[in-house]
């Protein structure tokens, strides 16, 4: 009795009348539909519903595609699967081929990043580094080719299979369209949108290379490191006020902390350095005041030279003109121009000027300030 129930059992499962995928999942890109020795009936029903595609294969080799719809199979819907048979005039018996369901939906909220700081030479601030990261949406668009190129015989594949794919494939580009923008570097957050939208275009035939179509993709955040962050700023600071008069404003504030701490033999040499420059800068002040003739008497002062002779007048230091953003600057001596050095006001490649010279000239191509070179210390090294 046992062995008849066996029989009648194996005989209502051998062929398929009804082949259909409930989605029961929120990660599935495919699955491949399961059934007794892959043996289709001849006339069975297809169901494929919103947001799926059915793919038939034949022994590795794609056939039809079906679109939403409920089918009959037979000769006539399966054109491709007809002639890889060689069914000439139809057929009556089952056959085997694989059924691989697809969900075409919109596969929302992915998640990108840059895993590594991703490195950039910016005109004022050399190389720096930035991390990025935003989401993206995609979905099947080409069942077929997305089977062939990616899913093969996998029985179930979900899009956290395929995430890790698109993710490096994302992180590689990204790398690539913000090193080709050429943007200053407080720019790349202020352009999320613009950047969004190029790396979009970009990506999109990457995507659809293998049957993937690239619906979205955000910029949420582009971050650098603190201490960048805090140049930046000043730095745009710096462009909305009078350079020569922040300089002078700061080396008299430097002056002044030097000068109270009495403590230490460094504050003292700060003190004294500073108090230079203020002397040289009053007496730029002083130079450029109407010089009054001093009378001249036949009574020689004690300590005076010889013969009654005036010794000539103290030389004016060099005064040199600057350009930030387009505009011209100064003029300021030379301490007050290394200030505006150690300050990354300016640098190397910076228009400078003094009388004399024909024309404007990078300050690393003027002899005597050159030696401002080395004054700078390189960035700290991250720890």
């Amino acid at each position: 009795m046992d062995i008849f129930n066996e029989i009648k059992k194996k005989l209502s499962h051998e062929f398929i009348d009804i082949i259909e995928w409930l989605d029961d999942t929120k990660d599935t890109l495919v699955y491949r539909f399961e059934r007794y020795q892959n043996e289709i009936k001849n006339g069975a029903q297809l169901i494929v519903r919103e947001g799926q595609m059915a793919v038939f294969v034949n022994e590795g080799q794609i056939a039809d595609v079906f679109s939403p719809g409920t089918y009959v199979l037979n000769t006539q819907n399966l054109p491709i699967l007809t002639t890889l048979k060689g069914w000439k005039y139809g057929f009556n018996s089952p056959f085997k081929a694989e059924v691989y369901f697809v969900s075409t939906r919109m596969f929302t909220d992915e998640k990108w990043g840059t895993k590594n700081p991703v490195t950039l030479n910016d005109d004022r601030f050399g190389f720096v580094e930035i991390r990025a990261f935003g989401t993206y949406a995609f979905k099947i668009n080409d069942a077929g080719k997305f089977i062939k190129d990616i899913v093969g015989t996998d029985s179930r594949f979900t899009s956290y299979e395929i995430n890790e794919h698109l993710k490096s494939l994302i992180s590689t580009r990204f790398t690539d369209t913000i090193g080709e923008a050429n943007l200053p570097i407080e720019l790349y957050a202020a352009n999320t949108n613009e950047l969004s939208d190029t790396c979009l275009e970009v990506l999109q035939p990457e995507f659809e290379s293998v049957g993937i179509s690239l619906e979205r993709f955000f910029i949420e955040n582009v971050s650098m490191p603190e201490e960048l962050k805090k140049e930046i700023f000043e730095y745009s600071r710096l462009n909305k006020i009078d350079l020569d008069k922040l300089s002078k404003f700061k080396a008299a504030k430097a002056m002044e902390i030097a000068a109270a701490n009495e403590s230490g033999t460094a504050g003292a040499g700060m003190g004294m350095g500073m108090g230079f420059a203020m002397a040289q800068q009053m007496g730029n002040i002083y130079n450029q005041q109407p010089q009054q003739t001093a009378p001249t008497s036949n009574t020689q002062h004690p300590g005076a030279p010889a013969g009654g002779a005036t010794p000539p007048p103290i030389p004016t230091p060099t005064q040199y003109y600057y350009a930030v953003n387009g505009q011209q600057a100064g003029p300021v001596a030379f301490e007050n121009l290394k200030a505006l050095f150690a300050a990354r006001t300016i640098n190397a490649n910076t228009l400078v000027w003094k009388q004399g010279m024909p024309n404007w000239s990078s300050l690393n191509t003027v002899p005597e300030l050159q030696s401002l070179l080395g004054t700078i210390p390189p960035p700290l090294p991250n720890i």
